[in-house]
């Protein structure tokens, strides 16, 4: 490796500390390094993000900070292979499964080409609003169809490559991958699915028909969600981070990005081990 880009958590003092020590350890081996702190995201009424220009030399990307600073370094990559590793400033993350404590003996195997590139399915998420493409955005962990806290329950009318499933009538809809299925997903119900599967979750969010079930739908589908009736007060969310604020007979379409993202894996990370660590699985 010739050269690694470091993206650090913003505003975070240990953050930056560590990413100037592992920047003057990763030049003793040689290894150009670009170190730069994350920027915020837009807000908006309907927002993208600000733009990081990761040079197209870089190798590899590590991200220090959280899982949501992984999310927001995806962003930035787009549609590029570029590997990425993510070290966690607290404890273990679903995305950011190195520590702190170990980061430095994991970096030196991933030097040394001890490690595994893991494929994590994108989705590719669009508005079309009268027609015209208002919003476009790929995401690494779900898009998130939501209402306000004072607005009605919305009626969103999905179907999958054209053909009708149903009328969701709650809260909102989340669509999912199998990486996000840990995150939203999961607090609304829907189930767990291993990380590398190329799946699409669609779970409904308090849904007003109790047999208004998640579903799991091949990587290969078109889901499009439209909204019913003029509403206020409804928004999409991609990843918990950016969006835009939905208006009546929008249409929401979602599909599996072309190029999924790499993420390094060391032998001694292990999901099993994340999963039980996380939900406190196993414990008395």
């Amino acid at each position: 490796m010739h050269h690694i880009a470091i993206i650090y958590k913003r505003s975070r003092a240990e953050a930056g500390k560590l990413a100037n020590e592992l920047k003057l350890w990763l030049e003793r081996y040689d290894i150009e390094v670009f170190c730069q702190q994350n920027i915020g995201d837009s807000e908006g009424v309907c927002c993208t993000y600000q733009k990081m220009d990761i040079p197209e030399t870089v190798e590899v990307v590590i991200v220090l900070g959280g899982d949501g600073t992984f999310l927001s370094v995806a962003r930035f990559l787009e549609d590029r292979s570029t590997p990425v590793v993510g070290v966690n400033l607290g404890g273990l993350g679903f995305l950011t499964e190195i520590t702190t404590e170990n980061c430095y003996h994991e970096l030196k195997e991933i030097l040394a080409g001890h490690y595994e590139l893991e494929e994590r399915m994108r989705l590719k998420v669009s508005i079309m609003r009268e027609g015209v493409e208002i919003f476009r955005q790929s995401v690494l962990n779900d898009a998130v169809i939501n209402k306000g806290a004072l607005a009605r329950i919305v009626d969103l009318k999905t179907t999958i490559d054209g053909r009708y499933l149903t009328y969701y009538r709650s809260d909102g809809l989340i669509v999912a991958t199998p990486t996000g299925s840990t995150a939203y997903n999961l607090s609304a119900g829907g189930p767990i699915v291993y990380p590398t599967t190329r799946a699409i979750v669609l779970s409904p969010i308090c849904s007003f028909t109790l047999t208004n079930r998640p579903i799991i739908l091949p990587s290969s589908v078109t889901v499009q969600v439209e909204l019913g009736e003029p509403t206020q007060d409804v928004t999409l969310t991609c990843d918990g981070q950016v969006g835009c604020a939905l208006a009546g007979f929008d249409q929401i379409i979602i599909s599996a990005a072309a190029t999924p993202l790499c993420l390094i894996k060391t032998p001694s990370v292990d999901y099993f081990e994340i999963l039980r660590t996380k939900l406190k699985w196993g414990l008395t």
